[in-house]
């Protein structure tokens, strides 16, 4: 790689690595003794007052699950003499640790080749697949600790899209796939709604209200996406098509140069760059308006928001998917490491010896995904796309707002 190509890359690691820093630092000051699994012991009333006098940044989240477990205790809902299980709650449930590592792969690999998906899935898995969801419905809406496995269901799926973020932006910035110039005017605009949304909804959530508006987004994405691929919509991004073209083309003849984004000019309010012969060009306070947005409903949803700014790069700024889901991914990373300070500042609890062992998955999945992603097409791309924002999407709105299970109706269907 010369000189040149090595900016880059080297502009990446030197702002996303302190990221991970700050999340390291973040990690080591709020671990709580939750994570090894043990269940946390009621809290008395002499410790409660002297709660209120320590520290409440240092204690704020060990206080909050304790309560929240002394709460469902009182109501019945928890049994304290039962095994620890998920954030050391007696009696709740334990993930299988290889579906929960293969799972974190393929969590890891769609987010890193598509730029998105990667914080729905990751919802997918903790609320449906492992089965968490249930869990947290399980104790209604008046009991605490329904939201609070909910706000850990949201922070734990922003850890894995973070990890997987960093991962993938390092790989696509040494590939020269990553539109710096838009990542970052899409992280700066992001930072108020990392910010803002968990601020102001952390502990207000419960678990199918989370559920319900979790699928009406998805699945009005689904329909955006899909007219997307209508010939009106293909008609009006003809860059796109072209630049998407000409990679594919190149891909075939092994021609790595040519498929790198190269910066022709940049000023405060207009960039300018080519990517495989076909020049581009945005307004850059498009992409801080529309950082902000996005991570505002990102945050809210507990997810990275690439699926939010994949048509966002697609459709408004016209890039072809090559160049969407690296920029993307490096959007998201700042994104997530705001949200996720902002959610354990307040007391948000994380299950480690799940989350850890799933960050493994997603490092391997990430770090395979930009080195496959040139042997799908841009179509394709858009339809996986297409799919699963309609399945995840239906299911969780149903689910969520009419408590009805789409997969068991289809199972009866079919005599299971």
């Amino acid at each position: 790689m010369n000189r040149k190509n090595g900016v880059i890359p080297w502009l990446v690691a030197k702002i996303a690595l302190p990221l991970l820093l700050v999340l390291a630092v973040n990690v080591s000051a709020m671990a709580a003794p939750d994570a090894a699994g043990t269940a946390p012991k009621p809290p008395t009333e002499a410790a409660a007052v002297q709660a209120k006098s320590d520290a409440p940044d240092a204690k704020a989240k060990t206080n909050r699950l304790e309560s929240a477990i002394q709460e469902a205790i009182e109501a019945g809902k928890v049994k304290p003499e039962a095994e620890p299980g998920l954030l050391g709650i007696p009696g709740a449930p334990k993930v299988n640790p290889i579906l929960a590592l293969l799972w974190a792969v393929w969590v890891g690999w769609v987010f890193s080749t598509v730029g998105a998906f990667g914080g729905v899935l990751a919802a997918v898995g903790h609320v449906t697949v492992f089965g968490l969801g249930n869990y947290a419905a399980s104790f209604g809406k008046t009991l605490k600790l329904n939201k609070l496995v909910t706000d850990s269901l949201r922070v734990s799926n922003q850890w894995l899209v973070g990890t997987s973020a960093l991962v993938s932006s390092i790989k696509w910035a040494t590939m020269g796939r990553i539109v710096l110039p838009m990542g970052v005017a899409l992280g700066v605009g992001s930072l108020a709604g990392s910010i803002l949304i968990p601020w102001l909804t952390a502990g207000k959530v419960d678990l199918k209200a989370y559920q319900g508006y979790f699928g009406v987004f998805v699945l009005v994405l689904g329909c955006y996406l899909y007219y997307e691929t209508t010939p009106g919509a293909r008609a009006k991004k003809k860059l796109a098509a072209a630049a998407a073209k000409a990679f594919e083309e190149s891909s075939k003849g092994h021609d790595a140069s040519a498929g790198r984004v190269k910066l022709v000019s940049i000023s405060l309010s207009r960039v300018v760059f080519t990517f495989c012969g076909v020049e581009f060009s945005f307004n850059t306070a498009l992409p801080v308006i529309g950082g902000f947005l996005i991570a505002a409903v990102a945050s809210f949803l507990g997810v990275g928001g690439g699926f939010l700014l994949v048509p966002f790069l697609t459709s408004i700024s016209q890039l072809p998917m090559y160049l969407a889901a690296g920029t993307s991914a490096f959007a998201v990373l700042v994104g997530m490491v705001t949200s996720i300070t902002t959610f354990m500042f307040g007391g948000t609890p994380v299950y480690w010896p799940l989350v850890g062992l799933e960050l493994v998955g997603i490092v391997v999945g990430s770090w395979i995904g930009p080195m496959t992603a040139k042997y799908l097409s841009d179509a394709w791309l858009k339809r996986f796309f297409i799919l699963l924002a309609f399945v995840v999407g239906i299911d969780y709105f149903m689910n969520g707002f009419f408590h009805i299970d789409i997969w068991k109706i289809i199972g009866g269907l079919f005599g299971r």
